[in-house]
């Protein structure tokens, strides 16, 4: 199995948002991570990034949401642009995994098709009543397959792939752990720790949904990290620029 590295975008937001005790004025830059996973029985894509209209009017898609979630990327920065690099297109995808229903990890669900969809139930369940807070309808609700989590699922039954649940940020925000044959274990975390200072520390980022309920995924994600698994947070600009990415892949 082969994991790939994709943009799925870039953002900028006011730091405080993630480290509450920071100067009001600091600004973030945040990149979108979305995962491909080369697996012998199917090409599973975790998250899809940002939809690629909100390159050039975020506000026509966003609307007031992209005057505090602004998107700092060329048009072509996004998920399907990613995988034509790596010679696939969106009906190659056989499985997406979306980690939360918030529009910077399910923009793109509409060009995959042809694949089927994992969400936790929390999220189909919230999502509806939310649009314009994070949640849009035009991102997720569509005619499309959908498996829905209720807990732990082993995606293809060998240990490679288990998406875990990771509550907090969201009601049913979730984790994927991939075992690699030679580069180890990795736990794509999402927004369960958009950024390194998140789970080093003790801040609970501003646009938390149950602290108490990400604060009990912290303490999980950090006893997988213990263990060996390298920790890929949902939006650290200091480890998107050392992973590798694109054809560059892990193995």
């Amino acid at each position: 199995m082969k994991m790939h590295v994709l943009s799925g975008g870039r953002l900028g937001m006011k730091q405080h948002i993630f480290l509450p005790d920071s100067d009001r004025d600091a600004e973030i830059d945040l990149p979108v991570s979305c995962f491909l996973f080369r697996h012998p029985q199917g090409n599973v894509l975790f998250d899809t990034g940002c939809h690629p209209d909100i390159a050039g009017e975020p506000e026509h898609r966003w609307g007031k949401l992209a005057r505090a979630m602004v998107p700092v990327m060329d048009t072509d920065d996004h998920v399907v642009a990613g995988l034509g690099q790596i010679g696939l297109a969106p009906d190659d995808i056989d499985v997406v995994v979306n980690s939360h229903f918030h529009t910077d990890h399910c923009g793109c669900n509409a060009f995959f098709s042809k694949a089927a969809f994992m969400v936790h139930a929390a999220e189909l369940e919230r999502a509806p009543g939310l649009e314009g807070q994070g949640y849009f309808r035009d991102d997720w609700d569509h005619a499309l397959p959908t498996d829905v989590l209720e807990g732990e699922r082993d995606l293809f039954g060998d240990g490679r792939l288990v998406a875990l649940p990771l509550p907090g940020h969201t009601p049913g925000l979730v984790g994927l752990l991939a075992g690699l044959e030679r580069s180890g274990e990795f736990l794509l975390a999402s927004d369960a720790v958009s950024i390194g200072a998140n789970l080093s520390g003790e801040a609970v980022p501003k646009n938390t949904w149950n602290a108490d309920l990400l604060l009990k995924s912290l303490t999980e994600i950090r006893r997988i990290g213990a263990r060996g698994a390298t920790v890929v947070c949902g939006h650290d600009l200091e480890q998107w620029n050392r992973l590798k990415k694109g054809a560059d892949a892990y193995d």
